[in-house]
């Protein structure tokens, strides 16, 4: 079953976030992780004020999904993001086919 990466990000630093956005989509390939949103127009209907940056990334699977959190490649990566960006990120399986 698929699952879903939903993250919303704030960038407080535009060049450090740079470093992250260089190095992030490299972890998501290996791992088979498809961008489906990332920046695009967003508004928040309800909760939070709407963040900078809404990004939403398919896997074929929630174990995928998760491993690709976990591994050392979107590790290095996410060490450049933590100083430069407030992010929310959540794993989400997705529903069976009716």
């Amino acid at each position: 079953m698929k699952a879903y990466w939903i993250a919303h990000v704030d960038v407080t630093d535009p060049d450090q976030y740079s470093y992250y956005t260089q190095r992030a989509p490299a972890a998501f390939a290996l791992y088979g992780g498809r961008l489906l949103a990332r920046g695009g127009r967003s508004q928040a209907m309800e909760g939070r004020p709407t963040p900078q940056r809404s990004v939403v990334i398919e896997f074929d699977s929630y174990e995928q999904a998760l491993a690709c959190y976990q591994s050392s490649e979107y590790q290095e990566a996410k060490g450049h993001r933590e100083d430069a960006a407030r992010a929310e990120v959540i794993i989400v399986e997705g529903v069976a086919p009716v």
